[in-house]
């Protein structure tokens, strides 16, 4: 049974782990604390971007000797193959850890099995302490594992009473500059930026992170079926970020190196787009385009996460924040689940996800 020293030990790693968000896919993002043998501290790290040295690596290089006869808290069950790096339940052995405790089983194929191959070794092993802290920190990656697509964030703007601009079409600014921070927040932490060809015609996004030290920046993706929004000269074509054009098959376009999707009756196939992205590499992208494109998301049953910015604002008129989304009838509303409202300056931010199997 889990001490309340237990659960300090990997609330702590759960912590760490946030700090690597967007910055190690393809890979999860994973947190590490090691105590000695009498229970103290000895060492702590995160996975800090694809490629390097995992979480525990971290910690056990922190921890050295202190670490032999010890317990290891990680947020992910420890990885059981080599691939850019070796295997950390075989570091954990060979550095005489005693005893892991990790959050969430690893449901990748190619790296599960850690955790029988530390008992094979004599190291005891107990799971799912913090199972849905540390599974909440890591939605990203475990979407794209179970579902092979990127797990998708759609965020939005608008005024109490549902606008995202007025009747003449301004929207600048509905939300505060606190709110409007926060989303180049949720930006560093995805792979990938999403809007579509009204978003790129109106308002010539740059879509970059701004304001967010050490960000590694997304991907910018938009959405041009007909190849008519994206001219030279748009923001996103700039150096800033690297961009992805998605044109229809049969669209003609100067521009080089666009991605080429099939045609659906709402524009471009969605579950063509996130397949290509998932091939990229992306497992986490943000929709911030309008409500034509969040509409064809959410029918194509492919939001994951809502995050709605509501300013004290009213407008009385003026496009909603989604548009048609193949829902008929009340019965068939997409119900979600609220996780977290807070307070941005005079908005209120409120994020809820989408029950699964909905």
């Amino acid at each position: 049974m889990a001490t309340a020293a237990d659960t300090d030990a990997m609330r702590r790693a759960v912590g760490l782990a946030a700090r690597g968000l967007g910055s190690t896919s393809p890979n999860p993002v994973v947190g590490c604390v090691i105590t000695d043998a009498s229970g103290r501290r000895a060492g702590e790290g995160f996975h800090q971007r694809a490629g390097g040295p995992h979480a525990e690596i971290h910690a056990l290089r922190e921890a050295g000797e202190r670490a032999r006869g010890g317990t290891a808290y990680v947020t992910l069950e420890p990885c059981n193959h080599t691939g850019r790096t070796g295997p950390c339940a075989l570091a954990l052995t060979e550095a005489g850890i005693a005893r892991v405790v990790y959050a969430v089983a690893d449901p990748n194929p190619q790296a599960t099995g850690g955790g029988d191959t530390l008992r094979a070794a004599g190291v005891r092993v107990e799971q799912g302490l913090l199972e849905a802290e540390a599974a909440a920190g890591n939605t990203a990656w475990l979407t794209a594992v179970r579902l092979g697509r990127p797990h998708v964030v759609w965020k939005y703007a608008a005024t109490l009473d549902g606008r995202i601009a007025a009747a003449d079409g301004t929207s600048r600014w509905i939300s505060s500059p606190e709110s409007r921070a926060d989303v180049h927040r949720l930006r560093a932490e995805v792979d990938a930026v999403i809007v579509g060809s009204g978003t790129a015609r109106t308002d010539d996004p740059h879509l970059a992170v701004r304001g967010v030290d050490g960000a590694t920046q997304p991907l910018r993706v938009v959405l041009d079926t007909d190849a008519r929004a994206v001219r030279s000269g748009a923001r996103v074509l700039d150096g800033a970020a690297p961009t992805l054009v998605a044109v229809a098959e049969d669209a003609e376009t100067g521009l080089p190196d666009v991605l080429r999707l099939p045609r659906t009756g709402r524009g471009l196939s969605v579950p063509a787009l996130l397949e290509a992205l998932y091939t990229r590499g992306v497992r986490s992208a943000l929709l911030e385009g309008g409500p034509t494109l969040a509409g064809s998301f959410v029918a194509a049953g492919a939001v994951d996460r809502v995050v709605g910015y509501l300013a004290p604002v009213l407008l009385g008129a003026g496009p909603t924040a989604l548009a048609e989304a193949g829902i008929a009838t009340i019965t068939e509303a997409l119900r979600l689940d609220v996780t977290e409202s807070v307070r941005l300056g005079p908005d209120l931010r409120i994020t809820a996800t989408v029950p699964k199997g909905a």
